[in-house]
């Protein structure tokens, strides 16, 4: 269960939550794929070795050895990059309720913010680019009276300001619409 969902008091209600973008597990997966490159390499370089091809042809068998145990370790080094990511990522929870803003980030070491809504004093939210294309951006949380919160590749952080902004005003927390023109003036 998560974090949010445990820390939910009588009447609240879950009203929206998001957590990091996908784009953070970018670096973890480079770096898996390149050290999985480099462990399947030198176990390839082993395997044609024994059948009479490739570099290690006449090298010793402690050296032979050396690189089977590199492969193995550059392999396990990526799996243990990406479970990492994976974990960052779902390590980090924001949410809205009908009562307030629930932030959480990190998992041995857990940082959290609870705001009541009536003390959400503004969110801002910073979006590159890229950021507006894919779906991720950054939120800064500021109660009355504190310092600003920020939380750096979340997902769909409009829409997480818009459900803060709609549990405020006690509104609709769709997108609104641009209002139709006015109707021309009627002349007589």
């Amino acid at each position: 269960m998560s974090y949010v969902r445990k820390s939910l008091v009588p009447g609240e209600t879950l009203m929206y939550d998001t957590r990091h973008h996908w784009i953070v597990l970018i670096g973890p997966l480079i770096l898996f794929f390149l050290l999985v490159a480099g462990g399947v390499a030198c176990l390839g370089e082993v395997a044609a070795a024994q059948t009479g091809r490739g570099a290690l042809v006449d090298a010793p068998a402690n050296e032979m050895h050396a690189f089977e145990i590199a492969g193995g370790v550059l392999i396990v080094i990526a799996l243990i990059a990406l479970a990492w990511g994976f974990t960052k990522r779902s390590a980090t929870e924001m949410a809205v309720t009908n009562k307030r803003v629930l932030i959480k980030t990190g998992l041995g070491n857990r940082r959290t913010l609870d705001i009541m809504l009536s003390r959400v004093e503004s969110i801002g939210v910073e979006e590159s680019f890229w950021g507006r294309m894919l779906g991720y951006g950054s939120v800064t949380v500021r109660g009355t009276g504190g310092t600003p919160e920020s939380f750096v590749m979340i997902s769909h952080p409009q829409e997480f300001r818009r459900s803060v902004q709609a549990q405020i005003g006690h509104v609709d927390p769709l997108p609104v619409t641009a209002p139709a023109p006015p109707p021309p003036p009627v002349r007589g």
